[in-house]
């Protein structure tokens, strides 16, 4: 016999190992850096959004309005279009992590209305005084951002569909000229 499939396992069980490794670190980074953005990003965000806002309910509301619809739109399409071109998972992954960078804002704002941290009872009280409207300007965004989206898919489909139906129709057009 020969010490190939010894060799095999052995590279085999290295790559494991540093998959592994990798996974685990990997998981426990992300479990630190969740619990260090839980108690700073919802009160930096806020102190970002009362220094825009100043106090203005009006500028507060068309704040969150535009963030709310821009942030949930420009996911919401990303993601319809890592589906309608997927071809392997590492682009499944990198849609996915795009995807989430572009809805940042909207869930750190979100973050700061459910979450129960002290930060973000902080970030609550900082929109209350400094970002008035902000909160329920970016919830009304992000319904018209999904209406938005829903448009844009349902008129792509009707556009696909109707080029598939002029296809066809060019295609019996011309069996009947033969």
């Amino acid at each position: 016999m020969s010490d190939e499939p010894q060799e095999t396992t052995s590279t085999d069980d290295g790559r494991l190992k540093r998959r592994l490794i990798l996974g685990v670190g990997g998981l426990a980074f992300a479990v630190l850096a969740w619990f260090v953005g839980a108690a700073v990003l919802p009160r930096w965000w806020a102190q970002r959004i009362g220094d825009a806002v100043d106090g203005r309910l009006t500028v507060g509301s068309l704040l969150g309005l535009s963030a709310g619809a821009v942030f949930t739109v420009l996911p919401l399409v990303v993601l319809w279009l890592g589906w309608r071109f997927r071809s392997s998972r590492r682009r499944a992954l990198v849609t996915l992590v795009v995807a989430a960078l572009l809805a940042a804002p909207n869930l750190l704002t979100l973050g700061i209305v459910i979450g129960d941290g002290s930060a973000a009872h902080a970030g609550e009280r900082i929109l209350d005084v400094d970002g008035p409207g902000f909160r329920g300007g970016t919830l009304v965004g992000a319904l018209v951002g999904v209406l938005l989206a829903a448009l844009f898919a349902a008129t792509a489909r009707s556009r696909r569909k109707n080029k598939e139906r002029v296809a066809e129709l060019r295609r019996q057009a011309d069996e009947l000229e033969r």
